[in-house]
């Protein structure tokens, strides 16, 4: 294609896309399959997608190597305020036909008045703008894929969904486990299909980082090579170059390391248990950054009531230490117990010994689980003490391992619903049903009071 298209090959391109999905009804904004005639689906399929990337910071050229791989989209629009991330994409992106003519821009409001034909928009920038970029998109035509958290704010995650809800346009949060291969196999095959962990009664998550890669963004240096002057600052919301570089330790600006990192963790818990917590204990404080507006360290207890029983999640999320191996959750069970990341290695299936856990043979045999050989048991010293131990339990490898970069597939979802082709993992309501709780971790820790869950704490 042309790296600009005509005005009469957009708004077939863009009616097209607007129709296909208005024929769905409003059940495929909701996350309900779309359907599409053969003839329809096959047109979509040779039609570009035209998209805006809004944001160019550190998470952005994450998604855009994801992107990379993703065919038929065309990169019409960049929207950032440095001119140095702008700058950056022309590096990053040097050498895609698919990007040739992309035009760039500060401000959103101008790039969405100017570009015509745009089909979508990747929201990648700070929290407290993911609401504010996110709807001006929807109410402007487009669909949109926002990176989580929703919002800094839960009104303006709710306004996320509402506008989602109104415009009929797609809008996916970046959720992205909830597109993982192994997330999906786990819940799908092994939890719901053959109830391997039997009742879940505990679950268990965490990510934790270093104190060297938990300190502020700063230095001459670095702060000479991305400048953005002080009047842009103050325009879109930061007070100075400090805020501009880590505005995730500011309370105006984001939920801090909770919302940061722990969203990931508790939307797999909540995903997992099919329900949204009861209640919420934290503690949190200010360990080692004194002088920062959010917690360093937060450790949290959410309490579910599930059609198996009460649940109880705890949650850690350290910047302070990398002790535990970084991020994954957990799930303990009557019969089994299952550990699992993005990380492969850091993925597993543990068994209980006794007679109320079903044999496993069979599931081996299907290659539903990998079976890992036992650890050697150490030979008893001369000097050693007699003790008595369980003994360890059998550990088994979780299939549904891939090889893309772990962004990719949600990102793959997407664009296939907005070709009316699938049905998205993780739409604007689902996420805040997610998202909710999460907002009431850090007024607990201040209030050192738990938070008894209800409507106006959870709903749109």
């Amino acid at each position: 294609m042309n790296s600009e298209p005509s005005p009469s090959s957009s708004i077939n391109r863009r009616d097209f896309l607007a129709k296909s999905i208005a024929g769905a009804g409003a059940g495929l904004v909701l996350g309900a399959p779309n359907i599409l005639s053969a003839a329809n689906q096959s047109a979509a399929s040779q039609d570009a997608i035209h998209i805006a990337l809004v944001g160019f910071g550190k998470q952005a050229e994450v998604l855009l190597n994801c992107l990379k791989n993703i065919p038929g989209l065309r990169f019409q629009a960049v929207c950032d305020i440095s001119k140095n991330r702008i700058n950056k994409f022309r590096s990053e992106s040097r050498g895609l036909a698919n990007a040739e003519g992309a035009k760039f821009y500060e401000d959103i409001d101008d790039m969405l008045a100017k570009e015509k034909g745009l089909d979508a928009a990747i929201v990648s920038t700070p929290d407290f703008w993911h609401s504010p970029h996110t709807v001006k998109c929807l109410e402007a035509g487009l669909h949109v894929y926002c990176e989580k958290m929703m919002s800094n704010t839960l009104d303006g995650a709710r306004a996320m969904v509402k506008a989602m809800e109104k415009t009929g346009k797609l809008c996916q949060i970046g959720h992205q486990r909830r597109s993982n291969p192994r997330y999906l196999y786990t819940l799908n095959r092994l939890i719901n299909g053959h109830k391997i962990c039997g009742q879940i009664t505990n679950a268990n998550a965490q990510w934790n980082r270093s104190l060297g890669s938990s300190q502020d963004i700063g230095g001459a240096k670095l702060a000479q090579s991305i400048i953005v002057p002080n009047d842009i600052l103050n325009r879109y919301g930061f007070k100075d170059m400090h805020q501009y570089l880590n505005w995730r330790v500011y309370r105006d600006l984001s939920g801090g390391p909770i919302s940061d990192l722990g969203a990931h963790q508790i939307d797999i818990f909540n995903w997992f248990l099919g329900t949204t917590p009861k209640r919420v204990y934290a503690s949190g404080g200010n360990s080692f950054f004194k002088n920062r507006e959010h917690f360093d360290n937060v450790m949290c207890i959410f309490d579910y009531d599930t059609p198996q029983g009460e649940v109880r999640a705890f949650y850690q999320v350290l910047t302070t230490t990398s002790y535990g191996a970084g991020f994954y959750e957990s799930f303990m069970g009557t019969q089994a117990s299952l550990k699992i990341s993005e990380i492969a290695s850091s993925s597993a299936i543990y068994r209980e010994s006794g007679d109320h856990v079903p044999d496993w043979g069979s599931l081996v045999d299907k290659g539903y689980l990998i079976r890992k050989p036992s650890p050697p048991k150490p030979e008893p010293s001369a000097d050693s003490v007699a003790s008595y131990e369980s003994a360890p339990p059998d550990i088994y490898d979780l299939p549904g391992g891939f090889s893309k970069p772990a962004h990719q597939p949600h990102l793959e979802n997407f664009f296939s619903a907005v070709r009316g082709k699938a049905k998205l993992n993780c739409d604007a309501r689902h996420a805040f049903e997610s998202e909710a709780p999460i907002f009431w971790v850090n007024p607990s820790a201040l209030t050192k009071q738990p938070i008894d869950f209800n409507s106006e704490h959870l709903s749109v």
